[in-house]
């Protein structure tokens, strides 16, 4: 009785210990970090030498090359150098990154599973000795599937622009008149 009474005496302490410290000690984030982590394509494909986005955003904002983002290419560069304050490197620039899915050749798919271990959005399905297919809508094109395949079943494919992945610009000195219903007043929308 004493015992489980001086347990939980215990826990109830350590709780409000951890409690109060969670709230003085917390630590907010960069919001350069966010900035930036929020203009790269979040593909966490591992292209850029870290596991992830976010890494990479941590590793520009401390001093990191800005030029490693393979599937964000030339613009999210030159974004990235707006937010840092940096002129964009010149010299090897990357061109437009043309979107790319994975495909597998089936009847080549022996189903060892190292495409499913190495893709790291979980667009590739199947199971062990089994053949395995890509989600086409969750692929995020990193290539990182094609190495490991023991067979060369993998193959990555250029997406042909349709209506639902076209790249719909928008045109920042448009103006777009809009009518309130409410009100029957109308009114322009003017860019910049």
């Amino acid at each position: 009785m004493y015992l489980l009474l001086a347990i939980s005496l215990l826990a109830l302490l350590f709780g409000a210990i951890l409690g109060y410290a969670s709230i003085k000690l917390k630590v907010e984030a960069d919001p350069v970090v966010d900035k930036i982590d929020a203009i790269l394509p979040q593909s966490q494909c591992g292209q850029c030498g870290y596991p992830g986005c976010r890494p990479y955003a941590e590793a520009i904002a401390n001093g990191d090359s800005i030029t490693k983002c393979v599937p964000g290419g030339q613009p999210t560069i030159v974004k990235i150098a707006e937010i840092m304050g940096v002129d964009v490197p010149s010299g090897d620039a990357q061109e437009e990154p043309v979107t790319q899915v994975a495909l597998i050749h089936e009847e080549m798919c022996i189903g060892c599973t190292k495409c499913i271990q190495a893709c790291p959005v979980d667009a590739i399905i199947g199971t062990n000795k089994a053949m395995h297919t890509v989600i086409a809508d969750l692929c995020t094109g990193c290539t990182l599937c094609v190495a490991p395949c023991p067979t060369d079943c993998i193959k990555m494919i250029d997406v042909k622009p349709q209506v639902d992945n076209w790249n719909w610009k928008f045109d920042a000195k448009l103006v777009i008149p809009v009518v309130n219903t409410t009100d029957n007043e109308k009114k322009l929308v003017v860019g910049e």
